[in-house]
């Protein structure tokens, strides 16, 4: 549910970064990062999941890792504060 992935994130924000408010800055492995409102954060994950989908998918093809897919995967993997897979 995307309330629950929601909280989550919160919980990772405010174990990583720190409680602060929503929309401040904090750093997480050295990126800056926003805390993010719900309604930013449900964007966010919906283009991470896209993203991680289509990234399995050329995995299981063999294909070539496009670049520009590897690096927008990871900066979505940073601003919802998950480790890299």
């Amino acid at each position: 549910m995307p309330g629950d992935a929601y909280l989550e994130y919160l919980g990772r924000f405010e174990a990583h970064v720190g409680a602060i408010a929503v929309g401040a800055y904090g750093k997480f492995h050295g990126k800056l990062v926003r805390k993010l409102s719900a309604e930013e954060f449900t964007v966010k994950h919906g283009e991470l999941t896209k993203l991680a989908k289509t990234y399995q998918t050329i995995l299981e093809r063999g294909d070539t890792l496009n670049d520009a897919l590897t690096k927008l995967l990871r900066e979505r993997q940073i601003e919802l504060l998950l480790e890299p897979q």
